[in-house]
């Protein structure tokens, strides 16, 4: 069986929590860790999870909101961390970490317990950032959070999900209308920046198969989105209703959802 639940999912913090389990085995893996570590502690409790129960944190690029306490979490407790090495050069950190730390690189699949993870490139303005596809061996989740544009190899990577995690942004109007600077505004719509919801709904159009059983809006914008107008947007694509997309909170994220 394999679930996963959100800590938060937004521009004050990302985490996703994924777990498998075969047997009397529980492998879990987290995707990003962009709190403090007192935050993350509080979060991950929340799901039924102690730190300690972790097999890998994965980082998929150095920005504050999604690197947060990693670094802290896989020293404190002896968790194997997972980052591109663009991404390590990029957060400047020296330490040795006592052989935990791994590299990441597009396309090389990393066994972690009973996950498998597949790291793909994406467009945004970090230095080597990564996404993950992540299989218990029978069913697969997609993860797409910060990247401006959508690629072939993108669309190739997230292909036969049994459930997509897709970053709805903003609404592009939303975005213009905005009190966000000229320069912010040309960033976050840009081609390196992130994704709005019709973009994000373009992705999904081609991801979209019968045996698509969660679709998960992420990473919205407390200013430039709402919930209502990122559920229609993928809900349009599927045919379905909006109550039928479950979205992230920006700052408590969703709860397990299961997938077997």
């Amino acid at each position: 069986m394999m679930r996963f639940c959100s800590l938060g999912s937004g521009s004050t913090g990302n985490a996703t929590l994924i777990e498998s389990r075969d047997g009397t085995r529980t492998t879990r893996v987290l995707i990003d860790c962009g709190f403090t570590l007192k935050e993350f502690g509080l979060r991950l409790a929340r799901a039924g999870v102690e730190p300690g129960g972790l097999d890998a944190v994965f980082v998929t690029h150095e920005h504050g909101d999604h690197v947060g306490c990693a670094l802290s979490v896989a020293r404190r407790y002896g968790v194997p961390l997972w980052m591109s090495r663009g991404t390590w050069r990029a957060i400047g950190a020296r330490e040795p970490f006592d052989g935990l730390l791994n590299f990441a690189r597009d396309g090389e699949p990393i066994e972690v317990g009973g996950l498998q993870l597949r790291p793909y490139t994406v467009p945004h303005d970090a230095t080597e950032p990564l996404q993950l596809s992540c299989s218990d061996g029978a069913r697969r989740l997609g993860v797409l959070t910060d990247a401006g544009s959508i690629t072939p190899h993108m669309i190739d990577a997230l292909q036969a999900c049994d459930a997509l995690l897709l970053e709805c942004n903003h609404d592009r109007g939303m975005l213009a209308g905005s009190s966000y600077p000229a320069s912010l505004k040309r960033r976050v719509g840009g081609s390196l920046g992130h994704l709005a919801n019709e973009s994000a709904a373009v992705v999904l159009g081609a991801c979209r198969h019968s045996g698509l059983r969660h679709v998960v809006a992420a990473h919205l914008s407390l200013q430039n989105n709402r919930p209502e107008l990122a559920a229609v947007a993928l809900a349009d694509v599927l045919g379905s209703t909006p109550q039928d997309i479950v979205v992230a909170d920006a700052r408590l994220g969703f709860g397990w959802l299961d997938l077997h």
